[in-house]
């Protein structure tokens, strides 16, 4: 190991009399439990409800499918009527900063139940499934025995069953394969949008920034757009938008970058550059919630300011943008339009879809309001 690299975070704990250890991984990087305790079938539930509160870990030894039970029965005692701010808020900006904190409040005691994987990603436990390909799948390949949470392992079963099976997306007859960790175009209005949007004359080149699936390039290559360069920071983005334009058989027409925004290399200007940055204006608590929440607008700003030295002439910027966070209070309408012109941009044309995702028919929902008022645009921009 060079020094520059750090060593992996390591678990302890008493087993059978000795102190046993092992490598701790989190993809939400959780800290490490600094006291764990060995449970199996026998604990009860109300117990293992105490012991995660007090920052315990339980390191699971019994029947694989009882520890998911367990699971289940302490998020119902977290989200159990008693366990709910007694106060309503009285802002939606209160209520969402509210509903974030008891979300990373469950976090934090369904991460407590953890299981410990061989190398190979073997689980040595009964009635345990198989989960080499899916834990590959996200992690890579294995070099060293893991404790991990039972909650991180069952979504990353869960996002494997998506890429196998995929989602589909009408806009191109076809499907996109989502990986772990990376945004699933499960929510169909916006890609609507994109797909009917009024193409600028002429469209040669287009730009998809932070392309996460590939589905927008995807989308606007099957429009008939020549030239797509599509750019993300993530690694596995990069990865999963690869294999699906490799199995839309769209290579020849798609270029992946990596990039923080814009390509550095010199594609010449674009006829057409498209962004669908994160919705909310907030911290991202963990890595994998940097697809939802774009911490000061940076990605959005970036995004605007940018557009001007990139178009041509007769160009257009398409902002995909919910106005979610104008609801919550993060974000006003005044802003954006501000952020607009300060970018040396215009608004040739604004298309609305509603919102039609399930959340907004869920009325025990604290955030419910927002989610029902919602309505996603695409901002047709150009040069002022």
């Amino acid at each position: 190991m060079n020094s520059t690299q750090t060593a992996s975070p390591t678990i302890a704990w008493q087993e059978a009399g000795n102190t046993k250890t092992s490598v701790w991984h989190s993809e939400n990087h959780a800290p490490t439990p600094k006291r764990v305790q060995i449970a199996d079938d026998t604990i009860k539930a109300d117990d293992a409800y105490k012991l995660c509160c007090e920052g315990t870990a339980l390191l699971w030894r019994g029947d694989f499918q009882n520890a998911k039970h367990l699971l289940q029965a302490l998020s119902r005692r977290i989200d159990r009527p008693g366990k709910k701010p007694k106060k309503a808020a009285s802002t939606m900006l209160e209520a969402f900063h509210l509903h974030r904190q008891a979300q990373s409040q469950k976090a934090r005691i369904l991460g407590m139940l953890v299981i410990e994987l061989s190398v190979g990603y073997n689980i040595h436990l009964r009635r345990a499934p198989d989960v080499k390909a899916a834990c590959e799948h996200a992690y890579g390949k294995s070099t060293e025995n893991i404790v991990v949470s039972l909650r991180e392992i069952l979504g990353i079963i869960g996002a494997y069953e998506w890429h196998k099976n995929g989602v589909e997306i009408p806009a191109i007859n076809n499907k996109i394969y989502p990986s772990y960790g990376v945004f699933s175009p499960i929510r169909g209005e916006y890609l609507d949008l994109v797909d009917t949007a009024p193409l600028p004359v002429p469209c040669n080149l287009a730009f998809d920034i932070g392309t996460g699936t590939g589905v927008l390039a995807a989308v606007l290559a099957n429009r008939g757009i020549t030239k797509v360069v599509a750019t993300d920071t993530s690694h596995r983005a990069l990865d999963c938008a690869l294999y699906n334009i490799n199995q839309l058989a769209l290579k020849n027409h798609v270029a992946l970058v990596e990039a923080d925004l814009y390509p550095k290399i010199d594609y010449g200007n674009a006829d057409l550059i498209v962004c669908n940055p994160p919705w909310l204006p907030a911290h991202p608590s963990s890595a994998l919630e940097s697809a939802v929440y774009d911490e000061k607008s940076k990605m959005l700003k970036g995004f605007l300011n940018g557009l001007n030295a990139r178009l041509t002439k007769t160009g257009e910027g398409w902002l995909i943008l919910s106005d979610f966070a104008e609801h919550l209070g993060l974000r006003t309408r005044e802003e954006l339009l501000r952020w607009i012109e300060e970018a040396g941009l215009k608004v040739i044309d604004r298309m609305d879809t509603k919102a039609k995702h399930s959340k907004t028919l869920d009325a025990s929902d604290p955030l419910n309001a927002a989610r029902k008022a919602e309505v996603t645009s695409l901002w047709r921009l150009g040069r002022a």
